[in-house]
């Protein structure tokens, strides 16, 4: 049984259900009502079943694993085995996270982020890559400055789920249940640790009225440090292409409005992380994502969190842009992109200001 330190209650909590059905022990990292809801009533997320009308909802208290939450100060690094990085970029700088953060670079504990944002140091792990010169496309850069590149890896997080309306914290709602494809660690003793929980992923069953069944969402572990790159193409096509100069559409809509236009801005973005040194296998083909979106009847978080006055939000655009521009390319849907975002934080920067003024 490994013990694995969640940084975040919300979407962490798809990947610690999958960790619990497979006998783990996890501990979820959240604000402290959070934490004293799920230590009370456990966590509830649903997940569509192939063969299964509805959602097969899976209790927390009904697996095998162990699980617990907790708030950041009470957290000891250094009794886990992994720490899976769960949270928007713009929370580790966050009071009480960020403390939380420099304990687990000290305690030399191997990280494995789940977020659409690469951590600096993993950035430092691609040779092509300047990490230096993107500091200002992070939220607190200095956060990531004392880990070790070669404990920090990443999974593209291609599964989609979201809180329900209406619904307590502790339930999550799994909309496509994709897989974690992770890139391995540096080092052997970590990627053996990250294999061998895929493994136990992988061999995990669910009893549905007394049928042992399979679970989707699955945690993949690659060779390829790019394979995780290949959710750049998707969030510049489309979850970034929600969110609008007013108001914000669904990915579905921001993909197959015109298609042909999401193609273009797909393309470019895959020969970019080809660029970089990934190869074509490493990354979805566009026909195979576009069918995916059709499917994705909702606006992205991104762009849910900017219509709902956010000051802050992962900014992939702005680091892919970045990266771009240390290759010596440019792209006009991308620069669009980051214009409308820049814009769009600012106008909500500006109505903060004007409240508190008031």
């Amino acid at each position: 049984m490994a013990s694995i330190l969640v940084l975040g209650a919300s979407y962490g909590s798809l990947l610690a259900t999958k960790l619990l059905m497979a006998h783990h022990r996890v501990c979820l990292v959240c604000t402290a009502p959070t934490a004293a809801l799920i230590n009370r009533e456990g966590t509830v997320v649903r997940f569509p079943v192939k063969g299964r009308e509805g959602l097969v909802e899976i209790a927390s208290r009904d697996l095998p694993g162990v699980l617990q939450a907790a708030t950041p100060d009470q957290v000891q690094p250094e009794v886990f085995d992994l720490a899976v990085l769960g949270m928007q970029e713009s929370q580790y700088g966050e009071d009480g996270v960020r403390e939380l953060m420099q304990r687990i670079a000290r305690a030399r504990i191997p990280c494995l982020a789940i977020m659409n944002m690469p951590p600096l140091p993993y950035l430092r792990r691609i040779p092509r890559i300047q990490p230096d010169l993107l500091k200002d496309c992070y939220t607190d850069p200095e956060v990531w400055a004392a880990f070790d590149p070669e404990l920090v890896t990443l999974a593209s997080p291609d599964p989609q789920a979201f809180r329900p309306a209406g619904e307590p914290k502790n339930v999550l709602q799994v909309g496509l249940p994709t897989n974690f494809k992770a890139a391995r660690f540096a080092g052997e003793a970590n990627t053996r640790l990250l294999r061998a929980l895929e493994s136990d992923i992988e061999d995990a069953r669910y009893s549905i009225g007394g049928e042992m069944d399979d679970i989707p969402v699955k945690l993949k572990v690659h060779d390829s440090l790019f394979v995780p790159l290949a959710k750049w193409p998707m969030l510049m096509t489309g979850n970034y292409r929600c969110i609008r100069p007013q108001g914000m559409i669904p990915i579905q809509e921001a993909v197959h409005g015109d298609l042909e236009r999401s193609r273009e801005i797909y393309g470019w973005v895959a020969d970019l992380c080809c660029r970089l040194g990934a190869d074509p296998a490493d990354l979805v083909p566009f026909e195979k994502y576009a069918q995916a979106a059709a499917s994705l009847k909702k606006p992205s978080s991104a762009a849910r969190a900017l219509d709902g006055g956010a000051l802050h939000i992962e900014r992939v655009d702005a680091l892919v842009r970045r990266i771009a521009g240390q290759l010596g390319l440019s792209n006009h849907d991308l620069q669009e992109i980051v214009g409308r975002i820049d814009a769009r934080l600012s106008g909500n920067r500006l109505a903060r200001e004007e409240r508190i003024a008031a």
